[in-house]
């Protein structure tokens, strides 16, 4: 074999074993994730069956249609806060896992790019010649990388605004459910 190929060969062997370790590592965040949402889905449905049974049994105990009324009313506020913290728990849940994924994918792309890039200045170094190959495939990956990197800018962004109008969302309807309660 030539030198070349041996290197391309260990390259690729390389960026195999990255390529799995990644998948590994993420598959790993996500099993964490789904304990988390698995775990606080469990406590929320413990937690709201306790509560509405005292709730249920104070109604019922109820002597008259304004106390009644004023019991009903009485469970909106804290059963609206819970909502609102449920879906805070739901945020951050989602939050960190992307951020783990965009961490993971990151290290990846530095990675590879990192590995091309030394494979392709040993090319240069032992095929004298191809300079005007080697420059369109340098030119081809740092197009490949800054096009990756505007990517996950732009993903970053997205998530960001999301998570802002899911917090106004939240923040509107608990507003409007506590006003609602007063009157």
């Amino acid at each position: 074999m030539f030198p070349i190929q041996d290197q391309v060969s260990v390259a690729t062997k390389a960026n195999f074993e990255a390529n799995l370790a990644l998948v590994s590592s993420l598959t790993n965040k996500t099993l964490e994730s789904v304990e988390k949402l698995i775990a606080l889905n469990l406590t929320a449905a413990r937690s709201s069956m306790e509560e509405s049974q005292a709730a249920t049994r104070q109604i019922l105990a109820a002597k008259d249609p304004q106390e009644f009324f004023s019991l009903v009313a009485a469970q909106a506020k804290p059963n609206l806060e819970k909502v609102v913290a449920y879906g805070g728990h739901l945020t951050t849940i989602a939050n960190s896992t992307q951020a783990e994924f965009t961490k993971a994918a990151e290290s990846q792309m530095a990675q590879f790019s990192r590995k091309v890039t030394e494979l392709v200045e040993e090319a240069s170094q032992k095929a004298p010649g191809a300079d005007g190959v080697l420059a369109v495939f340098k030119n081809a990956l740092g197009n490949a990388t800054s096009t990756y990197e505007q990517f996950t800018k732009t993903a970053k962004q997205a998530a960001e605004a999301m998570n802002a109008s899911v917090n106004g969302t939240v923040t509107q309807f608990a507003q409007a459910a506590t006003a609602q309660a007063k009157s």
